[in-house]
């Protein structure tokens, strides 16, 4: 397993180059305890250069070990994209690739984890002792107001901040 991925200007030809290998999970940097890395970054992608740019498209995919926001489970869910598309700015004849790659795959992380949607799909149901401090006590919630004088609006007249005349 590499620990980056170097592009060599002067070695990529005119119509680009296919790469494919496997970045050691070590580029990602994560702490063990939000999201934990379960595997290397595989990448399969062809890079071409464009005048003072470099673009990289195909596929990235890494599994990692979540916790699920409903169950409180950790489950495992690989990050894949299909067509990746990342462009970098060509300043010198060797450039590494390996933090646009790792910052592609975090940013198509799940906002809200759920061990359902994982490699390995879950029952995914939240444990409802924790239901019960959300809940009212029974009898707890008053009913509307009725509307016995007629005017719905009377109940704003007690609000004396949203009066004109003050």
């Amino acid at each position: 397993m590499e620990e980056k991925l170097e592009i060599d200007l002067a070695q990529l030809p005119e119509e680009g180059k296919a790469y494919r290998g496997e970045l050691d999970s070590k580029v990602f940097g994560l702490s063990e305890k939000d999201v934990k890395s379960m595997g290397g970054l595989e990448y399969d992608l062809y890079v071409q250069r464009f005048d003072d740019e470099l673009l990289l498209r195909g596929y990235l995919g890494s599994p990692f070990e979540f916790r699920c926001v409903r169950s409180n489970k950790l489950f495992v869910q690989t990050i894949s994209i299909d067509e990746a598309a990342v462009s970098i700015e060509v300043v010198s004849g060797m450039i590494d690739v390996t933090e646009a790659l790792r910052e592609e795959v975090l940013i198509n992380f799940p906002s809200y984890p759920k061990c359902d949607e994982g490699d390995e799909p879950m029952e995914c149901v939240m444990d409802e002792r924790y239901l019960a401090l959300d809940k009212p006590a029974e009898g707890s919630v008053s009913d509307a107001p009725s509307d016995e004088q007629g005017d719905r609006w009377s109940a704003l007249d007690g609000f004396n901040q949203f009066k004109d005349n003050q």
